[in-house]
């Protein structure tokens, strides 16, 4: 029986079989490095003890404990658990005995303690009972501590409130005496009081006074605009917590304050912008000039410090635009005369690109962005000018809008400086204000500006000048503006207004000012008023019926006249100018640049949709079998081109009708190819030069990147050049056939030679070899008359020679080949037995020299034939030499009487076949 220990028990229980042991002993093994006679480790038997891990453990397991002794029989456990618990038994008498005399004297030791203890415990009670009464002593104290230290903090409180209020009342006394306004004891009605003190101030020196005086009223001013800030400070801070009666009972005079502030203001602030804006201030010395200027930076800085920003706004609108908006603008004004601002300087005005139905390609007056107009002044100045003036020539708006450009320019623009460097030196465009709800009206409060979500800082540019300019556009010549009935007009108008609108913002003191004018409410509304989609509807409308119209030719035929090119069809020039005129100055509108793309890429598949129908029918087969690379025809190296199938001999050359026919289908698909071409190349000028310049940036919505415009263009032309290889094998299909044609006479070459009566030598290639290659030549005008491929010559005429080149090589061998075999049965045919025989070599001994001379001749022929043929593909670029079926053709008519062509025949059968 084996034994384990108990550290052993854990780790076999987790193995019992032990496989990790035995996986390195058959390892040790293999590698030789086990020893057989090495004597296995038994397991050791471990006796119960007071250490055992089962024993010493919080709870007792029996199932691990009799897992751990497996090794061991139920009777051998039971007699070992006896002799451990006669241990226990054994050991715990012995510790009895030996701690015998130490339980005994405990209770001993511990007689006449409860006595002592008494004693302890009797002053603890008195000194209990003094501790608790020193506690209660201090904290009546402590409580008459706190309630002294409320009060001062109360009456300290006080003081202080009675000290801004006392400042308050100070500030209010002292705002008066500043404005001039009688104390209350004194002015039976305060309003009339206040009504007349500033009437008193405003109104007595009205017209005559100077400039010193005016001067240190708005020196004045800003002293009392900064005392009235603090005073609204303090006002604030005293109804913080609680309603103040005091602040109750003054409040009408500080609403006297406020308005008599209000007023005195706005009368000094449009005097000092009349003056500043008067005609004869021209005359008059820097010093003026600047104390002007002062004064009117004064009450814009005191609007500022008051947040009065609309009420300034107001003044200069209501007093000073208003009325030059009202006589420059009216129902009639485009019909009045306006002088010219600068003398005209006598250049030539560029003429206007032709309209969607002419075909001049030369008149083509691309649209520049950003620069609708020429400029009527000296190009040298514009970059130095302030707002660039429109091109007023025949253009009664631009001339409106040049009145308007020099007043903003001449009156307005040094304000809005002024108010612009104000605004960002006190900084309340970041939100800085110091005032608060007093319980006044909002307007003199900037809290109340800044609750009703209005830009806090001055914005004249767009609650002044567009405000005005934009509402009396709309109201007065609306009808006239935005009129899209006339999309001549409308363009010229919305282009006329766009640059009047970069002009106006190019007067803009920041970039604030211009996007706080294109968020205007006004803007908004007047970019609305373009009918844009009603222009785009009528332009669609004379675009498309002038193609639809041309397109009503339902065959691609080339149209012989000059105004076409450089395409050959008129359909195809009609696409390419209706596709023109939509990115053409007077047609495009940058508002709709995606509906003019979207109209573009329409009109190309409208033009593949007119060909498919246009064109003859294609034949599937050919189209199938043989797909061509497309061309490259501005690099003038094509691909090259797969070859034609070969069409099935044929005994008769074609019929006049069928020859006709031919004709009519190689114009028709040379003029397509070429238009399609011409298509391909002018669409991608067009998309470098202008197009991609005009379309915005793709953005992407909702995750989903679109389709790039460039990506969209190719492939819309992808698809129209796709139909090139289905007519490229037609076209070859029919050259190639005209071709075969050509070369039928070479199989009645044995029977003439055999049939002449003169038999000498030949020197001079037949008669039909110049006519096999002449289609190619025909075709693309190569030493003819203009053909119908000429075009495409230079893309075109080596891969097309290639290809029929190859068709015509293996024709010729199967010709070859068949004579081979017609003259070897006729051969066999006449000894009555089977004898090898070749058409162009020596014959066997039996033969008569006269046949011999004969096949001489032919082969010295056929050779002729060959040489003057290749020469013939060389001159169309085709590479004879590297021709392995021109080279298999060349072995064929050398072979002698004795031996057969180095390649055999079977494999120019294959390949014809």
């Amino acid at each position: 029986m084996e034994l384990h220990s108990p550290t052993s028990a854990a780790s076999t229980s987790r193995d019992p079989f032990e496989l990790e042991r035995l996986a390195e002993e058959l390892e040790a093994r293999e590698l030789g490095h086990f020893d057989s006679e090495q004597p296995t480790d038994l397991p050791i038997y471990t006796p119960l003890t007071h250490t055992n891990p089962f024993f010493i453990s919080t709870t007792f397991n029996v199932e691990e404990f009799l897992l751990s002794r497996s090794h061991t029989s139920l009777p051998d456990l039971r007699a070992e658990l006896r002799d451990y618990l006669a241990v226990l038994k054994e050991e715990l008498v012995k510790l009895i005995n030996d701690d015998y005399e130490a339980f005994i004297s405990l209770s001993t030791d511990l007689r006449g303690e409860g006595v002592r203890l008494e004693r302890l415990k009797w002053p603890l009670g008195t000194l209990r009972s003094s501790i608790l009464e020193s506690r209660r002593e201090l904290q009546v104290i402590q409580e008459a501590v706190q309630t002294k230290l409320k009060k001062r903090s109360a009456l300290r409180d006080e003081k202080t409130y009675l000290h801004l209020l006392l400042k308050i009342s100070e500030s209010v006394t002292r705002l008066e005496s500043l404005l001039l306004i009688a104390s209350p004891d004194s002015a039976s009605s305060p309003q009339l009081q206040s009504l007349s003190l500033s009437k008193t101030l405003n109104g007595s020196g009205e017209d005559g006074l100077d400039e010193r005086t005016r001067g240190n009223r708005a020196k004045h001013l800003v002293r009392v605009a900064s005392e009235y800030t603090q005073l609204l400070y303090h006002v604030a801070k005293a109804q913080a917590d609680t309603q103040s009666a005091f602040v109750d009972e003054i409040q009408w005079r500080i609403n006297r304050v406020q308005s008599t502030l209000s007023s005195d203001l706005d009368h000094l602030f449009a005097t000092a912008v009349l003056s500043f804006t008067d005609t004869r201030s021209s005359k008059l010395s820097e010093v003026d000039k600047t104390k002007r200027m002062t004064d009117l930076t004064e009450c814009l800085r005191t609007y500022d410090i008051l947040g009065l920003w609309r009420d300034a706004e107001d003044i200069l609108k209501r007093d000073f635009v208003r009325d030059f908006v009202k006589k420059t603008i009216y129902p009639g004004a485009l019909l009045a005369s306006h002088a010219p601002i600068l003398p005209r300087t006598p250049l030539p005005v560029r003429g206007l690109p032709h309209t969607p139905g002419t075909a001049s390609l030369q008149s083509r007056m691309p649209y520049t962005p950003f620069t609708a107009f020429a400029s009527s002044e000296n190009p040298f100045d514009v970059a130095l000018a302030s707002a660039p003036l429109l091109d007023d020539t025949d253009n009664q708006l631009a001339a409106l809008y040049n009145t308007i450009l020099k007043f903003v320019e001449r009156d307005l623009k040094r304000i809005m400086d002024i108010a612009d460097k104000i605004t960002v030196k006190a900084g309340t465009k970041a939100g800085a204000g110091a005032l608060v709800e007093t319980g006044m009206p909002p307007p003199m409060t900037m809290e109340a500006t800044h609750a009703s979500g209005e830009h806090r800082g001055f914005e004249i540019l767009a609650n002044v000048v567009w405000a005005e300019v934009g509402r009396a556009i709309m109201d007065e010549l609306g009808g006239v503006v935005f009129a899209a009935g006339k999309p001549d007009d409308f363009r010229k108008n919305h282009e006329t207004t766009e640059a009047f609108i970069r002009s106006l913002q190019h007067l803009a003191p920041s970039t604030h000012s211009v996007e706080a004018m294109v968020s205007h409410p006004i803007y908004l509304a007047f970019e609305r008023r373009w009918q844009l989609p009603v222009y785009f509807q009528l332009r669609w409308k004379e675009i498309v019926s002038h193609v639809e119209e041309v397109l009503t030719i339902s065959k691609v035929e080339p149209s012989g006249s000059n105004d076409t090119k450089p395409f050959v069809t008129a359909p195809s020039m009609a696409i390419w100018a209706a596709i023109m005129s939509c990115w053409s100055a007077d047609v495009y509108i940058p508002s709709l640049s995606h509906r003019f793309w979207k109209l573009t890429l329409q009109l190309l598949s409208r033009y593949q949709t007119w060909l498919d129908g246009a064109l003859p029918r294609l034949d599937p087969a050919s189209s199938k079998s043989q797909i061509l690379e497309k061309p490259s025809i501005q690099s003038g190296t094509p691909s090259s081109l797969s070859r034609a199938s070969t069409p099935n001999p044929s005994t008769e050359a074609g019929s006049s009708e069928t020859t006709a026919a031919d004709d009519a289908l190689l114009r028709q698909f040379a003029s397509a190819i070429t238009d399609i071409y011409v298509m391909e190349s002018q669409i991608w000028t067009l998309w470098r030069d202008e197009i991609s310049r005009m379309l915005p940036e793709p953005s992407s919505q909702e995750g989903n990147e679109p389709m790039a415009a460039e990506d969209a263009l190719r492939h819309s032309v992808l698809s129209l050049t796709s139909l090139v290889p289905a007519m490229s094998v037609q076209i070859l299909g029919i050259l190639t056939k005209r071709a075969c044609d050509a070369l039928l006479p070479v199989r009645s070459i044995p029977s003439q030679f055999r049939a002449m009566s003169n038999k000498r030598m030949p020197t001079e290639p037949s008669y039909f070899v110049a006519s096999i290659l002449r289609p190619i030549r025909t075709f693309f005008s190569i030493g003819t008359s203009e053909g119908s491929g000429s075009a495409l010559k230079s893309a075109f005429l080596k891969p097309y020679s290639e290809a029929i080149f190859e068709s015509v090589v293996q024709r010729y061998i199967s010709y070859l080949t068949n004579m081979r075999k017609t003259e070897e049965s006729l051969r066999r045919f006449k000894k009555g037995k089977k004898t090898p025989f070749s058409l162009f070599g020596s014959s066997s001994a039996k033969e008569d020299d006269t046949h011999a001379r004969d096949e001489e001749r032919i082969r010295t022929q056929m050779i002729l034939d060959v040489n003057a043929f290749g020469k013939d593909a060389e001159s169309l670029g085709v590479d004879v030499l590297g021709n392995t079926s021109f080279q298999l053709l060349n072995e064929m008519v050398h072979a002698s009487l004795s031996e057969e062509p180095a390649s055999s025949t079977p494999t120019a059968q294959s390949s014809v076949s």
